[in-house]
């Protein structure tokens, strides 16, 4: 592994979005300088937006962007991923540039297919919650990815948050069910607890904040504590009280085959998206 004290080298990124432009906020609060990051977008704005969070170099295509790079960052919806992995093929092949992907259901045999077998390629599912720095990613790297490389693509992913890699990329469908979509099912959990707050007699600001500031009091618990999860319920479900009459009910309505249900159709849309994507 790279010393984690050594600089990363210079980083592209193919496309300035919320995600890109997230990671590189994160990058630059971590030290990384700016003058060592560049971008292309072919949208004006999204690199107007961009420069407003630091004075990287941005460009309109992806081969002036990509100039150089020893790390290219793919941060492009899947549909344009053919296009974007043609624009960067020659750099990856003339500089042996890591290629780090964030497009949801793009295997990397389709991206070899296009860069060639010798790219070095990892994979990534980050969520949502990387825009606030708080976001969880999966990664997965192919067999030509180096040990410097991969230490190299998880300092980047944590700019923004916790990464985890995985054996296998056919698990990346398993992250995108649980952390990839999980804050959806967090905040459909939350709106159903403000709904439920309000025909028991609150007023609807009240119940918000009520339920905001409870799934974030229990998700730093979580974190921060010293208890696994089975543990902390337990901590709060006094016997005979009213959390074990709701966890009672929660059980008997089978929350957890519901859980189960929506992440294993999570994960097969994932597989979908893969096949489709070619």
């Amino acid at each position: 592994m790279a010393d984690a004290l050594s600089p990363l080298p210079r980083i592209a990124f193919v496309g300035a979005g919320n995600m890109a432009s997230s990671i590189i906020g994160g990058l630059i609060a971590s030290g990384h300088s700016a003058d060592q990051i560049s971008a292309a977008d072919p949208f004006p704005a999204s690199l107007e937006r961009l420069r407003e969070i630091a004075p990287v170099a941005v460009y309109s295509d992806n081969t002036s962007a990509v100039e150089g790079a020893d790390i290219i960052m793919l941060a492009v919806k899947p549909q344009v991923m053919a296009e974007a992995t043609d624009s960067i093929a020659a750099a990856v092949c003339t500089r042996g540039a890591l290629v780090i992907s964030i497009a949801a259901g793009v295997t990397i045999d389709s991206m070899q297919a296009r860069l060639g077998p010798s790219a070095a390629i990892v994979r990534c599912m980050p969520n949502t919650p990387a825009l606030l720095g708080c976001g969880a990613s999966g990664l997965f790297a192919n067999s030509q990815v180096t040990d410097q490389q991969a230490d190299f693509a998880q300092r980047v992913l944590s700019a923004v948050g916790i990464t985890c890699w995985v054996d296998s990329e056919p698990q990346l469908d398993a992250v995108t069910a649980l952390s990839g979509s999980g804050p959806a099912y967090f905040f459909l959990l939350t709106e159903a607890m403000v709904d439920a707050g309000v025909a028991l007699g609150l007023d609807r600001d009240t119940a918000t904040i009520l339920a905001k500031q409870t799934c974030l009091g229990a998700a730093r618990m979580a974190l921060e504590g010293d208890a696994d999860l089975v543990e902390l319920r337990k901590r709060v479900t006094s016997p005979g009280g009213t959390t074990e009459r709701a966890i009672q009910s929660f059980e008997q309505d089978k929350l957890r085959d519901v859980v189960s249900r929506a992440m294993h159709a999570a994960a097969e849309r994932a597989v979908e998206m893969s096949r489709e994507m070619g």
